[in-house]
């Protein structure tokens, strides 16, 4: 009799999930939001203040961005081929460069920058006569090709009869087992395990980090925020700004480094490099996240412009006024001599 209750305990269970998904075309069309934790994975935004997607904002950090089509389309390790050579007239080579810029503007496409998602804590049922039964969990997965990953069904049968909704690292690992996505690993790469990231850091490698993280997780996860993060603030700490210029991930460095109100290391960094443009670009953009700060209301009360701009923004909102009106100054005469000559 003990087996037959547990048999029927069982098939009530797999009944419940086979239930679900007989009507899984109901429930997603009533409340998939809710199925699938969509109600509360990202922190509320606010709508006052320039996104990232903005076109303004986009087009600010593409300017600043900047392209170099030899770093766009640098070489890497591959299989090697004999090379080709091609006769072109002066018109059909600039036709190849155009075309060339073109494709480089789609590669420089920026990441997303996205809050992170809440975590799923959502009980389904409880059922304590399946407690110690096994020492396993079961997960149902709802693996219809044409049901977007987001709003696929997957629940998880705890040891002790609990049915909950399974969290976003198992969603994760689960949609790679049976939806697997070129790159992406089931286990973590070691590279982001913090000893191996200040190696790789070390070697200057900002790039190949973020490269693999868009590949390895998702942009709204925890560790993909995480890796951002520590790869901003290792470039920020020793200036190494240059490693992510002319590539898809200087956007996304700017915009961090603009929210936490600290550009004052870059924008140096590009007036060292006579990057006015985009000096004054970076300090547009501060004023436009940040439009109550000093700096962007005096600004906006003389309509400041060019290097008027940069010098209100050293006077009333930089920690390193000094460097940035030294530097100012070295490019100012650097113009006068220019023009002299």
């Amino acid at each position: 009799m003990a087996a037959l209750g547990t048999a029927r305990c069982l098939f009530r269970s797999f009944s419940w999930v086979k239930n679900v998904h007989r009507n899984k075309q109901t429930l997603v069309r009533c409340s998939v939001r809710t199925l699938c934790g969509e109600t509360h994975d990202k922190a509320p935004t606010d709508h006052s203040k320039p996104q990232f997607t903005d076109p303004a904002v986009q087009e600010i950090l593409a300017r600043i961005t900047g392209l170099d089509l030899q770093k766009v389309f640098q070489s890497f390790k591959q299989e090697l081929k004999p090379p080709t050579c091609k006769l072109m007239t002066d018109d059909q080579l600039e036709q190849a460069i155009q075309l060339a810029s073109v494709e480089a503007r789609k590669r420089l496409q920026m990441p997303p920058v996205l809050p992170e998602r809440k975590p799923i804590n959502d009980v389904l049922a409880v059922d304590k006569i399946l407690d110690g039964m096994d020492t396993a969990k079961y997960v149902f997965t709802d693996i219809t090709y044409n049901v977007p990953h987001r709003e696929r069904f997957i629940v998880v049968r705890e040891p002790d009869g609990t049915l909950r909704k399974a969290t976003w690292e198992e969603r994760d690992r689960l949609v790679q087992v049976y939806f697997p996505r070129e790159g992406r690993k089931i286990a973590v790469p070691l590279m982001f395990k913090e000893e191996n990231l200040k190696v790789v850091f070390s070697q200057d490698r900002h790039k190949d980090v973020l490269d693999l993280c868009l590949v390895q997780f998702e942009p709204d996860s925890a560790d993909y925020i995480k890796m951002h993060v520590a790869t901003y603030e290792d470039l920020d700490k020793y200036g190494k700004y240059h490693l992510l210029r002319f590539t898809r991930h200087f956007g996304g460095m700017a915009w961090y480094l603009v929210n936490a109100r600290r550009v004052d290391g870059l924008l140096v960094d590009m007036l060292k490099k006579e990057l006015l443009q985009d000096a004054v670009s970076l300090v547009s953009l501060f004023h436009m996240v940040h439009p109550h700060s000093e700096s962007a209301q005096e600004a906006a009360s003389q309509q400041a412009t060019g290097t008027d701009l940069l010098k209100i923004y050293a006077e009333n909102e930089s920690e390193r006024s000094g460097y940035i009106k030294l530097a100012l100054q070295a490019y100012e005469d650097r113009t006068a001599e220019e023009s002299a000559a």
